[in-house]
């Protein structure tokens, strides 16, 4: 299966497992992912969970060979990123967190890195958008300059320098992510669930109104982008291995 999920105690670990691909996500993946976390949701045993990738990657982002069935119904882009959801859910990155893969991590509540961690938006590099909430969630979780940065150059920043902006909550030794995920899910899970609910509820139910507006603007610049010549030339030489010849329209 190209996800795992096993309860720790009170704690759903789930795992993206397709290192061939750096966890790129496709069909499959964003079906897996999706019953991970509706069983997250619904199993009234479970508290938190903990989402890491398996292999050299938390997760490069949408699998381009296959990137328009990557939605449903409950969880939004890959059965997770527009979720509505009570339990808290931690990131695990012990990689690289590219592209849909960074915003999944943004759509999670906490992350733990290790050095090894990447997090970047290439998006702009392939004429792409990040549709999947990057742009506004990265400027909420980081200074607005340095979202600005990542958003504009593709660029990716180190795991210290984003624990030292705050996106990180715990940076820990290469390898050990997930542990320490789960050691911070458990510190969760000592409490009560419903105040944990409660709270983490007013947390992020204080951006919703705004994100209404920022979705809104996303897919519009996203269908801008996506009628571009740019766009259709930028996947054109990623597919062929080529540096992109931009005409800016």
């Amino acid at each position: 299966m190209p996800v795992s999920a096993e309860t720790r105690g009170r704690v759903l670990l789930i795992q993206l497992d397709r290192d061939a691909k750096l966890n790129a996500m496709d069909h499959a993946m964003t079906l897996g992912l999706d019953a991970a976390m509706n069983r997250l949701e619904d199993d009234d045993a479970l508290w938190a969970g903990v989402l890491a990738g398996k292999g050299r990657a938390f997760s490069a982002g949408s699998d381009l060979a296959d990137p328009d069935r990557n939605s449903t119904e409950r969880g939004g882009p890959y059965g997770l990123v527009r979720r509505q959801r009570r339990k808290p859910l931690i990131a695990a990155v012990d990689g690289v967190a590219y592209g849909g893969g960074f915003e999944m991590v943004l759509a999670c509540d906490m992350v733990v890195a290790s050095p090894r961690a990447r997090f970047a938006l290439p998006e702009v590099k392939r004429g792409l958008f990040a549709l999947y909430g990057g742009v506004f969630r990265a400027a909420r979780a980081l200074p607005p300059n340095l979202a600005r940065e990542l958003a504009l150059t593709g660029e990716p920043i180190a795991a210290e320098r984003a624990f030292a902006l705050g996106l990180v909550n715990r940076l820990c030794a290469d390898g050990a992510a997930v542990a320490e995920a789960l050691a911070l899910a458990e510190s969760i899970c000592a409490n009560s669930p419903v105040a944990v609910r409660e709270s983490l509820a007013v947390v992020n139910r204080a951006h919703e109104a705004a994100d209404a507006l920022a979705w809104q603007l996303s897919a519009e610049a996203a269908q801008r982008v996506r009628q571009s010549q740019d766009s259709r030339e930028g996947i054109a030489a990623f597919l062929e291995k080529r540096a992109p010849r931009w005409r800016g329209h």
